[in-house]
Formats: structure tokens, C-alpha cells, sequence
């Protein structure tokens, strides 16, 4: 490795990737970041914009496994944004650990959470130190769970998950597959201290089906996510019993446009002969569904992205209950922001060997200070459009008695 900053982020010049690139740039603990993407001209137009010579482009095909393993060798961090992840997660993680590079991505797919956390030994015997999950959720929300844990309770015993956002100008293929992927997928809730699945579009989903208040993004219902956060959390915080994940994509009419294609059978990946040329119904599905979303925005009113991510995280402190709701909302931001900026920060923490754990593959609450990193977070967001006051964040008590107290909250720490 060159050891001095060196960062390839892989998926570079989409929508995430593009404003992890953005936030890097805002500090110079990068000292060379190469942008790398499948369309070379994506890579190179975020290139374009930052004026900076510490970065540069190339063309990577991530399914290329001796050229990924080229691209990256000589540098320190490789940061994957690059989905759908039930895909290109574990096969990412596994280059970087035959070239002995340290990992960050943002995983938020169940299943190849779970497959690259069995790439653990081979990490350690490696020494190479991965942070898988490091979005918004997961990434974000593991970690204000960890706040309300070590800052505020003496036990945890609830954590609920909530996320909202839309609007965004445009979701390609990779974002839209992992959506239909969530919704085709089991979901691990933890209730009373015991795992077990429910299906968002079946029976068992219904019951954990909620309308939740999000600030800048309205209320709507909210579903069943296979987010891989209800399968750590219990690890990290034993005197957890319950958690779940529940999110949702406005306009509503889009998100249950996409349900009803799923439970038609649209998402399935076997390809039908239509009129002598082989088409797989995923693909139809996903193509209709950006043709139809410019509507479908226009009649719901919405002009722009916005999005929330809602924390409720409940325990004992001195002997009594308490909860604390964390929301982190923007009405002008959304997934990009919201996933990209938190990948970057958890880059820049590895970097400056400010993480906490060692070789190995870790969720975000394993090794990833908090403090440290909203105060990063103060001096990256504003630079990429999140406003001058960086991550907006609320965080609210709710007393033993009832009463409700909002909490001055400083991106430096308490």
C-alpha cells in the first residue's frame, strides 16, 4: 500500500458514490483518490466538477476480478459504492482482501452483509480492517442507536429504525433491483430477545407495518426493510430485546407501483422468450418503473428529494425508563447525500486510524466512535450541500413521566 491517503472509490460517479467523492474532497486526509466507475464519462464529469488534483478517473468493471484486484492494490482505503450489493459486496470485499486493502462500503442488503461478515477470519489473517454497512441505513443508524446506548442509558432495550426519502432525479437499475430485492427477500426482526423473518408483502410483514411523522418528509406507512441492523445490533448491545427496521420511498404511489409488479411476479430473473428475444421480467419491471416515475413524481407534487431517518431507542437509566428519538432529516437532500456523506466520514475515520477495532469485518457500532465522527461530520456536510450547520440533526427525550424535552445537540459530541 502507498500509505499516503491513497483512495479508489469504486462506483464513484453515481449518485452516492459521486458525493462520497465530494465529501473526501472537503478534507486533505486523501491524499490521492481515484473515481472509478463502469461509465467512464460519469467518473470523469465528477472529476471535472471538484478541481482538485489530488483526484482522478478510470473505468473499472467491478465484475472483473483481476482488474478490480489491479486497481486497487496500491491503495490504502477502497470504498464500494457500487450496488445492487447481494451482487458486487462480497466479491469487492474479497479483492480487497487478496491485495491486503483496508475496506469500507454501504452495504444495506441482508444477505451479503451476512456473507462478507464470514469474510472475517480471512480479513484478520489479511490485516485488512473492513466497515461494512456504512450508509445511512445501515451506517448512520446503527451508530445514533450506540449514542443513545453509551451516552444516555445504563441498559438498551429497544432500537426501531425508520427511514424515508424520494424525490431524487433519477434511481437506476442497481437502487431499484435492491428495493425489489428487499421486498422478495426475508426480514430478520428481533422481538423479546429472539430472532425470527417476516416477508414485507406477506401476512407476517402486516403486523410491523406503521405511519410514522418524519420531519421534511410528511407522514406515510412504513414496512419491513432487510437491513442488516437487526442482526448486529443484538450482538453489540446484549441488553437489547427488540429491533427492527421499517422504511418506505415516497411518493407512496411509487413505492406500492413497485409492490404490485413484485407480487405479479415481475421480479423474477428467468428470462422469457418475448416475440424470439430473451427478456427477463426484472428487467421490463425496472424499465417501466423509470418511465413511469417522472409521472408518478408530477402528480404527487414532489419537485425535489428529501428524506428522513428516524432512531427510537428505548432502556433503563438509574433505575427508570427512558427514550430518545434521533431524526436526521433534510427537505433539499437524499439517498445520495444521506448514504454518501456517512461513507466518506467513515473513510476518513479509517484513514486517520481513528476506528476502533482492528483486522476484520465490522458493522458500524463495532468500530466507529461517535463523537469523532459527528464532529467530522460538522466540517464535511456543509461543504456538499447540507447546509452550514452540516448533519440536521433533532434528538429528543421523553421522560419517565411523559414529558418531551428536544436536546441542544452539538455535531462535536453532548
Amino acid at each position: 500500500m502507498m500509505g499516503d491517503g491513497s483512495v479508489v472509490v469504486v462506483g464513484g460517479g453515481g449518485g452516492v458514490g459521486s458525493v462520497a467523492v465530494k465529501a473526501l474532497a472537503q478534507t486533505e486526509d486523501a491524499g490521492r483518490v481515484v473515481v472509478a466507475d463502469f461509465n467512464l464519462d460519469a467518473a470523469r464529469e465528477v472529476v471535472a466538477g471538484l478541481s482538485d488534483q489530488r483526484f482522478e478517473a478510470a473505468r473499472v468493471d467491478v465484475s472483473d476480478a483481476d482488474a478490480l484486484r489491479s486497481l486497487i492494490a496500491d491503495a490504502d482505503v477502497v470504498l464500494n459504492c457500487v450496488g445492487p450489493f447481494y451482487r458486487f459486496g462480497p466479491p469487492t470485499l474479497e479483492a480487497a482482501i487478496a491485495v491486503g486493502v483496508d475496506y469500507v462500503d454501504i452495504c444495506d442488503d441482508l444477505d451479503a452483509t451476512r456473507r462478507m461478515l464470514d469474510l472475517d477470519p480471512a480479513a484478520r489473517r489479511a490485516e485488512v480492517t473492513a466497515l461494512v454497512g456504512m450508509g445511512n441505513s445501515p451506517g448512520l443508524a446503527n451508530l445514533f442507536v450506540k449514542l443513545c446506548a453509551e451516552w444516555f442509558l445504563d441498559e438498551i432495550h429497544t432500537a426501531e429504525i425508520m427511514h424515508i426519502h424520494g424525490g431524487e432525479p433519477d434511481e437506476g437499475a442497481g437502487v431499484l433491483k435492491h428495493r425489489i430485492h428487499a421486498m422478495t427477500s426475508d426480514v430478520p426482526v428481533f422481538v423479546d430477545g429472539e430472532m425470527s423473518s417476516v416477508r414485507m408483502l406477506e401476512e407476517s410483514g402486516a403486523a410491523f407495518i406503521k405511519v410514522e411523522d418524519f420531519p421534511n418528509a410528511g407522514s406515510s406507512p412504513v414496512f419491513p426493510y432487510p437491513h442488516p441492523e437487526t442482526i448486529t445490533l443484538p450482538t453489540a448491545f446484549p441488553s437489547l430485546r427488540r429491533a427492527t427496521n421499517l422504511g418506505v420511498v415516497f411518493p407512496l404511489p411509487y413505492f406500492e407501483m413497485t409492490q404490485d409488479l413484485v407480487r405479479a411476479g415481475m421480479a423474477s430473473e428467468e428470462p422469457l422468450d418475448v416475440g424470439g428475444a430473451e427478456v427477463a421480467p426484472i428487467d421490463v419491471m425496472v424499465a417501466l418503473l423509470r418511465a413511469r416515475r417522472p409521472e408518478l413524481l408530477a402528480a404527487a407534487g414532489v419537485t425535489g428529494p428529501a428524506g428522513c431517518l428516524k432512531v427510537v431507542a428505548s432502556g433503563d437509566k438509574d433505575g427508570q425508563s427512558h427514550r430518545y428519538e434521533i431524526a436526521l432529516s433534510s427537505g433539499s437532500a437524499g439517498a445520495g447525500e444521506g448514504t454518501g456523506i456517512p461513507a466518506a466520514l467513515g473513510t476518513i475515520l479509517m484513514l486517520r486510524g481513528e476506528l476502533d477495532g482492528g483486522p476484520g469485518v465490522h458493522p458500524p457500532e463495532s468500530i466507529v466512535p461517535v463523537a469523532p465522527l459527528l464532529e467530522l461530520a460538522g466540517t464535511v456536510a456543509s461543504g456538499v450541500g447540507m447546509g452550514d450547520e452540516g448533519l440536521p440533526l433533532t434528538l429528543k427525550h421523553f421522560t419517565p413521566s411523559g414529558d418531551c424535552e428536544e436536546i441542544p445537540f452539538s455535531l462535536g459530541g453532548r
